[in-house]
């Protein structure tokens, strides 16, 4: 059964759904081309709109929120296991101000989107691995600069996301702390 298309609620927050291809070695699925619409070139001094390619191993409810960038776009991919995306909208310039979206990538099977999503500069996003593991698979506009990688805690109670228990949580001291960018956020 075919899942129902997440509802993209914030502007700018664009979906890629995957084709899987399999036979009795596996499947093949082409993940992005550099002439997708959705990967184009994001300013002058980088055309192809790739910079970095990084992937992160996390076990079973490790919560990863809230970051969000001035300059940098993210591509995400939940190449095995599951994540519960939480994005919301905090560009206050925005029709979509303060909109939330929450969806689950990875495997089709536990009931998830084969799908990439892209999430444009000032968007806050988060998400928690409801399974043993996920492997979450990104592709990132500029080369990671700490001083872009703004944050707010993971429970922030201006935010309201419940991720459960916090006591079986596993979360990165970063993700307790506030940090914004010095400079102007890049708009789209």
């Amino acid at each position: 059964m075919k899942q129902k298309e997440i509802e993209i609620s914030i502007k700018d927050v664009e979906i890629k759904y995957l084709q899987t291809h399999p036979d009795h070695r596996g499947f093949f699925r082409e993940l992005i081309r550099s002439s997708d619409p959705f990967f184009k070139a994001t300013n002058d001094s980088n055309p192809s709109g790739f910079m970095q390619w990084s992937h992160s191993k996390m076990g079973k409810n490790t919560v990863k929120a809230w970051h969000f960038h001035h300059k940098q776009i993210d591509w995400w991919y939940i190449g095995l296991g599951v994540f519960d995306v939480h994005l919301i909208d905090n560009r206050e310039e925005s029709p979509t101000y303060r909109k939330h979206m929450n969806f689950k990538l990875g495997d089709a099977e536990n009931d998830a989107h084969e799908a990439i999503v892209k999430i444009p500069q000032g968007v806050l996003h988060g998400g928690k691995v409801t399974t043993n593991f996920a492997h979450l698979f990104y592709i990132t506009s500029e080369i990671y600069d700490p001083k872009d990688e703004g944050r707010l805690p993971f429970n922030s109670k201006d935010i309201g996301v419940d991720w459960g228990n916090e006591d079986e949580l596993i979360v990165a001291p970063n993700d307790t702390k506030e940090f914004i960018p010095s400079y102007e956020r890049a708009i789209l």
